[in-house]
């Protein structure tokens, strides 16, 4: 795969929000390793390999576990997530897939029931976010480095 453009150089004015979104969400008062597993789970649902790449690296950097990195594909049948990782995992597949289903009151209520509303607010913007950071990496065929992977 060959990158297309480098979006970055072309339209730095027109992603500058984008990366202001991404300041103000790592202020939000979300834990840290809460919005990785989002952003991680929404690319694994996308596809997007740059995005996966980057956010198993920064969930790892962060002290997250093998186990939970491995399991994530599978969370509705491990017990390695709490009910509030649960909750915003569902909404994010909800969301991600919006289309399929509409985001459902059952989803939204157990999301509601473990954030304060203005949590929900930064959650579904962080889910909004990393959607919209996929449809970037994968429309201008962004690739992940590899430079590790291949010397080992």
């Amino acid at each position: 795969m060959s990158p297309r453009i480098n979006h970055f150089a072309v339209a730095p004015n027109l992603l500058q929000p984008m990366l202001d979104m991404e300041e103000r969400l790592s202020a939000s008062g979300l834990e840290h390793s809460l919005k990785e597993l989002i952003k991680l789970r929404v690319s694994q649902i996308n596809g997007c390999a740059y995005c996966i790449h980057m956010h198993t690296h920064d969930a790892r950097a962060n002290g997250e576990t093998e186990d939970r990195l491995h399991l994530l594909n599978a969370w509705h049948e491990s017990s390695l997530y709490s009910d509030r990782e649960r909750a915003a995992l569902a909404w994010a597949e909800a969301l991600t897939r919006v289309e399929t289903n509409r985001a459902p009151d059952d989803v939204y209520s157990a999301m509601a029931a473990q954030f304060s509303e203005h949590d929900q607010v930064a959650l579904t913007l962080v889910i909004t976010q990393i959607n919209a950071w996929n449809r970037l990496a994968i429309g201008f065929a962004v690739p992940h480095p590899k430079a590790k992977e291949v010397a080992a």
